[in-house]
């Protein structure tokens, strides 16, 4: 139990551990993140409906694995075998982009990317609240998507100097060496989760026999305003070419994205660590409102303030509804099936990602990217106003 009692930076050493594999692959991805979709139009000659389509089924691929792996985690207690299987696999898959030549072999190298994410979440999640002091999952969970984040803030920089290193050479050769390089850090986190990382779920001794937390009222009420939520959340690659469509160059949609994923960095920890005594619901419930908020400035900006605004806000948004639900789920969830609850979310969120970003994309070729933005609005306020409905404050 030793390493239990370690803190640093106030978590456990091994939250801190999975924090450090987290910012290396995060890195990892966000080297290529910012170029996809101007690799997946301009290279690959996809068109908007389609563009949208791809970047939403990637983002929510990922979700339809997390409940089952969590759930069999749960069931061997051994978290770190599939936290490493797929950090492992999608290691592999972005290296593997390189050699991509149409859409859709882009879009299975994604897939297995996207599967290597379901793999791992929800175990990871499991361990970093088995990690943690009870009251203090706020805490960890903030600190981690804030090392998370901060791997998403360095990993555009890094492409922005590589693009910068490799100007020279035809765009779609610089972006295969992109693809190629960015598989290094991931790599690096690899050994770090072999060497290091230490499983918890062996110390719950005992399955406490009950009725699932599933079965619960307010968490499946919970869950259908995270459905409602997820309508809302179009993919990070709409926000890039918002700026494009402004007259930005592709390195200046970057640094827009760099600046969003630092706000995020910055928020997530103190966030989640206030929400332990706020309250997560209220935080919830507040992040919806900053959602509706960051939707509606970047359907209306114009010029270079009204965006960085919408890209400080939407950091803000994202640091709140990708800490706090987590915690919050950790806290209801049984001892015994963390795993399987903080998969349900993660499910129920990945299942309606993927019609969030169609929508948009439709909105998009049909009326304009402001009329998705706007979409965006309505389904968020939807959210706030029901939550503000369910009972209790936490």
């Amino acid at each position: 139990m030793e390493e239990r009692e370690k803190k640093i930076f106030g978590v456990s050493w091994n939250v801190f551990l999975l924090g450090i594999v987290s910012f290396l692959n995060d890195m990892s991805s966000e080297m290529i993140t910012p170029i996809m979709p101007s690799y997946l139009m301009e290279v690959l000659n996809a068109g908007k409906l389609l563009s949208g389509s791809v970047m939403g089924a990637i983002e929510s691929m990922s979700s339809l694995f997390k409940v089952a792996f969590g759930y069999v985690s749960d069931k061997f207690r051994k978290r770190k075998a599939f936290v490493f299987a797929g950090y492992a696999l999608s290691t592999l898959a972005k290296g593997a982009l390189a050699f991509t030549r149409y859409w859709w072999d882009f879009l299975a190298l994604r897939a297995l990317d996207r599967i290597g994410k379901g793999i791992r979440t929800a175990p990871r999640d499991a361990l970093i609240a088995e990690s943690t002091e009870k009251g203090k999952t706020g805490k960890s969970f903030g600190f981690h998507r804030m090392m998370d984040t901060l791997g998403a803030v360095a990993g555009p920089l890094v492409a922005i100097a590589l693009i910068e290193f490799l100007k020279s050479l035809p765009s779609e050769t610089m972006y295969r060496y992109i693809f190629l390089l960015s598989a290094i850090p991931g790599a690096i986190s690899l050994f770090v989760i072999i060497l290091f990382v230490k499983d918890r779920g062996g110390e719950v001794k005992k399955k406490i026999k009950g009725i699932s937390t599933l079965r619960d009222r307010n968490l499946q009420l919970f869950l259908a305003v995270v459905a409602i939520g997820a309508l809302g959340r179009y993919s990070y690659a709409f926000t890039m070419w918002k700026a494009q469509e402004l007259g930005y160059s592709v390195v200046q949609s970057i640094a827009f994205y760099a600046l969003f994923n630092l706000i995020y960095a910055l928020s997530a920890y103190p966030i989640g660590a206030y929400s332990d005594s706020f309250g997560k619901k209220r935080m919830i419930t507040i992040g919806f409102g900053v959602a509706a908020l960051a939707s509606l400035t970047f359907a209306y900006a114009r010029d270079f303030s009204t965006l960085v605004l919408a890209f400080a806000l939407y950091g803000l948004y994202i640091a709140i509804e990708d800490t706090v639900p987590r915690a919050y789920m950790a806290d209801l969830a049984k001892e015994y099936e963390k795993g399987t609850i903080i998969g349900a979310y993660h499910t129920v969120f990945g299942v309606f990602v993927f019609p969030a970003s169609v929508i948009a994309g439709w909105l998009w070729q049909s009326h304009s990217l402001d009329a998705a933005f706007m979409f965006s609005v309505a389904m968020n306020l939807l959210a706030l106003l029901i939550m503000l409905k369910l009972p209790g404050n936490d």
